[in-house]
């Protein structure tokens, strides 16, 4: 295998390009990444210096490819399988990166602001804002609510890299800032992604690692 990827099957950036790999049965060798753990994060470090994660290494074309949306795009346009996540035609692959960035921005940044400030030491935390952020969270519901009405998936009828950041946006947004019953069309479009294969893998590989997220601290 000449693919490597490096992440931590509990963090949510990290799904999205683990679901692209499990959507297309791209071959792949994972390696977990404790930054906790010296000597794993010192090797993690060389290879991607910004120490964020995830990073995908492709030893046969000597790349090292940083940033869960990009590996996407790296892996639609060097290793593409039968499920096409990023569109061919200009205008669809325009919406598909649209609806991928909303989620990392709108749903999955608002989320870890939430999570961040449950694992602050007391005295140190951020009421304002978290508040914030669940706000932003109920103004991306909200909107979702109206978009999806309509649609199986992010754009449309066809599972896409959008669909990919979609899944671990609103599987973790669900868990610090529930959608409750305002949100109907919202909770059937999270149901049909984690009833997906690829995803469903994702989130019972991550599992063992459910423990350590903070879901009743705050």
């Amino acid at each position: 295998m000449t693919l490597t990827l490096h992440f931590h099957p509990l963090a949510s950036f990290c799904w999205k390009p683990l679901i692209a790999l499990y959507e297309n049965g791209t071959p792949f060798t994972s390696v977990i990444v404790d930054l906790g753990n010296e000597q794993s994060r010192a090797a993690f470090l060389k290879l991607s210096p910004s120490g964020k994660m995830p990073a995908l290494r492709d030893d046969a074309r000597d790349r090292t490819v940083p940033e869960s949306t990009i590996i996407v795009e790296y892996l639609a346009a060097h290793y593409p399988g039968p499920v096409d996540l990023l569109p061919a035609d200009v205008d669809l692959a325009s919406r598909v990166r649209v609806a991928d960035r909303f989620y990392d921005f709108y749903v999955q940044e608002p989320m870890q602001k939430i999570v961040a400030d449950r694992l602050r030491p007391e005295g140190k935390t951020d009421p304002f804002g978290v508040e914030q952020a669940r706000r932003q969270l109920r103004n991306s519901y909200a909107f979702l609510e109206q978009d999806m009405r309509t649609k199986s998936w992010a754009t449309g009828e066809t599972f896409t890299m959008a669909d990919c950041a979609a899944s671990p946006a609103l599987f973790y947004a669900n868990k610090v800032e529930p959608f409750g019953d305002g949100y109907p069309a919202v909770k059937r479009y999270h149901d049909r992604l984690v009833e997906r294969p690829s995803f469903a893998r994702v989130i019972e590989e991550a599992r063992p690692y459910f423990h350590m997220f903070p879901y009743n601290n705050g």
